[in-house]
């Protein structure tokens, strides 16, 4: 369990840097995401899923 939330806080850490260093690009980004159609979101957060996953199997493996 602690593990699951030191990855948790690891994706905090990484959000929130970026929010930090280049809000204007977030903003955008954020703004551009609402343009993509829903599809496109869909296939990208799978994508991010499998990298995730994949990085996890390698580690632990």
């Amino acid at each position: 369990m602690s593990e699951l939330i030191t990855a948790l806080g690891l994706v905090l850490v990484i959000e929130g840097t970026l929010y930090a260093l280049s809000p204007s690009k977030m903003k955008a980004m954020m703004r551009s995401a609402l343009e993509l159609p829903d599809q496109t979101l869909r296939y990208g957060g799978l994508a991010a899923l499998a990298a995730g996953v994949l990085v996890v199997w390698l580690i632990r493996g």
